[in-house]
């Protein structure tokens, strides 16, 4: 029995629930809940505390009371502590008065030096195999006596059209958390490390990766010479004074490396994927351009700065609405493609419009200021970047675009991914389409009916089938899963074993009920939002390390 059982079992013995316990302790549940099941161990003050509260001493509830049956027999003084072989002692000489005289003081020494020597046994023994037992190994045995484990930050990546907490938009509507309130500070208050950035809107996957760096280490955003020149923009970004991680890729407590865990919903994903790669692999094309000047984002050999990847409702493979948008466009009333990309902006946060008065696109590198919070003026901004190219997340998020990121980026062999894909329609009665459910989210209704009734083929080619049409409003089912060319599998029989997950494979969750916006709050229960992230974070703690 470990100290989280005994923890436990005297709680339970006491009469008291998890939450009353926190409070007596002045703690959270969630802190309850971890020494409970071995993911932390509580701090002296908590442990003394526990021992009043249940009136036992601090050994009973680090390492349990030893039964009297099992106390150690007294040692023969005239008893060797171990033999070598077993050749008989020779026979006793004539003992002189000297002798009979310094016999009771030899043995004095022999027995001074069996108990020096049983507690260094007894030391070692206990820093051995005791320690590693209670704590669950060797390694986390040893943070236990450096300080206890590091907690890895949550690093949350919005979507297209998003907004983090630093953003003039979260004062009018969180995007983490949307109708049920802000989920990070909910988070935090659970006992979570959370930080929650600002990336550009409808900047490319590159150029929000490069963003989310910057801000990550407290520099200014470099979006790369090579990329720079490519798509005719400029080469450095916004300065950002404080990092948002302290130390991020250092090592604390006894040599642990300090990670992130990304969370990316909706085109968030493709961003953190694409941050954890290039800090891997980094870029052969900017180092190349730039030499020794390269930004240490593109030089790589950081793959072990991440512990894992989560993506919400992300389109690995792209989404069929940007091409079913060139067939079905005129059936829900959208026409061209900065038309639709200035809907898809607000319909992801669940929006018509802005709702504050400036909203901040983040284009510096482009020379594009923010826009007002009209719809003209929004979509003036977005016709004049798809006008410069395809470097921007219009492209990304269409299938070929998908594809070709795809193809230059895969998985971290460090790292561990997780994917839940969502679904709000269903088969139709007389056709062979989908059709949104009752509970879709009103502004997702045109969109998930275009989706689920699409078939054809892409502009590069790609064939887009019946099995694209199952949707959350904005991304299909088959694209949230994972990426088409990267190693899959369905989460392990015990999700809560973080033993069960290995690196470098994407975890695909059943697929939930719910759109695009569900898993963030939007329209959403509050109770049961929290509730789901909670148990993934908890998940994620859980992981081996």
């Amino acid at each position: 029995m470990n100290i989280g059982d005994r923890i436990s079992s005297l709680r339970i013995a006491h009469g008291l629930s998890q939450e009353s316990f926190a409070e007596k302790l002045g703690v959270s549940r969630q802190a309850v809940s971890k020494w409970e099941t071995g993911a932390s161990v509580p701090e002296t003050d908590k442990i003394l505390l526990m021992s009043e509260l249940f009136g036992v001493s601090t050994d009973a509830l680090l390492k349990g009371d030893a039964p009297a049956a099992e106390a150690a027999a007294p040692m023969q003084p005239d008893a060797p502590l171990f033999s070598l072989d077993d050749t008989p002692a020779p026979s006793p000489l004539p003992q002189t008065s000297a002798s009979k005289q310094a016999q009771p003081q030899k043995k004095k020494g022999r027995l001074a030096a069996k108990v020096i020597a049983a507690v260094l046994v007894l030391a070692l023994l206990v820093s051995t195999v005791l320690l590693p037992l209670h704590y669950g190994g060797i390694k986390e045995a040893w943070w236990a006596l450096c300080g206890g484990k590091v907690q890895y930050p949550y690093v949350l990546v919005h979507g297209l059209g998003g907004w983090g907490e630093d953003s003039a938009m979260n004062e009018h509507a969180p995007y983490w958390g949307a109708s049920t309130g802000a989920l990070p500070e909910k988070l935090r208050e659970a006992g979570y490390t959370v930080v929650a950035p600002s990336v550009g809107p409808v900047s490319s996957a590159w150029d929000r990766a490069c963003e989310l760096y910057a801000q990550l280490t407290g520099t200014t955003v470099d979006y790369g010479q090579a990329h720079a020149e490519t798509h005719n923009h400029a080469r450095f970004g916004r300065s950002y004074d404080t990092p948002l991680v302290e130390n991020w890729g250092g090592k604390t407590h006894g040599g642990q490396r300090i990670k992130i865990n990304l969370v990316g919903h909706s085109f968030g994903g493709a961003t953190v994927r694409l941050l954890t790669w290039l800090l891997a692999n980094g870029s052969a094309e900017e180092q190349a351009a730039t030499g020794d000047e390269t930004s240490p984002l593109f030089t790589g050999g950081k793959g072990d700065w991440v512990n894992s990847v989560t993506a919400l409702c992300a389109p690995h493979n792209g989404s069929s609405l940007l091409t079913a948008m060139d067939t079905l466009g005129s059936i829900v009333g959208i026409g061209d493609s900065s038309q639709l990309l200035a809907y898809l902006v607000f319909s992801a946060a669940g929006l018509a419009t802005p709702v504050a008065d400036t909203y901040d696109f983040m284009l510096d590198q482009f020379g594009i200021s923010a826009a007002q919070g009209s719809m003209k003026s929004v979509r003036s901004a977005i016709a004049a970047l798809t006008a410069k190219g395809n470097d921007h997340a219009g492209y990304d998020l269409s299938p070929d675009g998908a594809k070709a990121l795809n193809e230059r980026i895969g998985t971290v062999k460090d790292v561990y991914y997780f994917s839940f894909p969502y679904c709000t329609t269903h088969a139709g009665t007389l056709l062979p389409v989908q059709v949104p459910n009752s509970g879709t989210l009103p502004v997702l209704i045109p969109t998930a009916t275009a989706m689920g009734m699409f078939q054809g083929k892409t502009k590069g080619g790609m064939e887009i089938g019946t099995n694209w049409q199952e949707n959350d409003g904005l991304v299909s089912v088959v694209s949230a899963q994972y990426p088409f060319t990267e190693p899959s599998s369905a989460f392990p029989a015990d999700p809560a074993d973080g033993r069960a997950y290995a690196h470098g494979v994407w975890y695909v969750a059943e697929t939930r009920e719910g759109d695009h916006g569900t898993v963030i709050g939007l329209n959403a229960d509050a109770n049961a939002t929290l509730q789901f992230w909670t148990t993934m974070l908890q998940r994620i703690d859980a992981l081996a390390r």
